[in-house]
């Protein structure tokens, strides 16, 4: 068996704050790593800072970037235990996108129907949490509950499959601190 890590995050950025206006959800960003470490984590999010354009896939770093100068941001992290082979499976799928990341692009227009809950494919074209709940479904992780253009970074929260290892604050989560269990 091998375990496929979900970190939900919820940033200080507009974008994170006008989803979090919206939706008033715990966690308005989801990614995946398949290394215990979470280096790297792997979504479809902003490639620079702060700002939203440029976006589409990305590797994110616990240790630089963004989340090193923002460690009060408050995040959980889940544990997906999965066989062998659907590991291989769907770290091979986020390896194809990441090796094509210029043929993908940000799916602002679906983000914001996903809040309506409106299913929106559109070829190429993923916000964070279609990305992650593409890639598990695809390669058989996990049945989502939705359709994945629907799928919101909280949802991941009530998953059954789904084991919470850490609820806190990112500094906590990077130096490994105790934190409040999860809720």
């Amino acid at each position: 068996m091998k375990t496929i890590y979900i970190l939900l995050t919820r940033s200080d950025t507009v974008l994170s704050r006008m989803v979090h206006f919206v939706t008033a959800d715990c966690y308005t960003h989801v990614s995946i790593s398949f290394d215990k470490s979470l280096q790297p984590l792997y979504s479809s999010s902003r490639k620079n800072g702060r700002t939203l354009f440029p976006a589409g896939p990305c590797r994110e770093h616990l240790q630089g970037g963004y989340y090193q100068k923002h460690g009060q941001t408050p995040c959980a992290l889940y544990e997906l235990p999965v066989s062998d082979e659907v590991y291989r499976s769907v770290k091979q799928g986020v390896q194809q996108i990441m090796e094509n990341e210029r043929d993908y692009h940000f799916n602002i227009i679906g983000l914001l129907l996903c809040q309506l809950n409106v299913p929106y494919h559109r070829k190429r074209h993923f916000f964070c949490s279609q990305f992650v709940s593409q890639v598990l479904e695809e390669n058989g992780a996990i049945e989502l509950p939705k359709d994945p253009t629907v799928m919101k970074p909280s949802d991941y929260m009530s998953m059954p499959e789904l084991v919470c290892r850490f609820q806190g604050r990112l500094h906590e989560l990077i130096q490994r601190r105790p934190a409040p269990a999860c809720v």
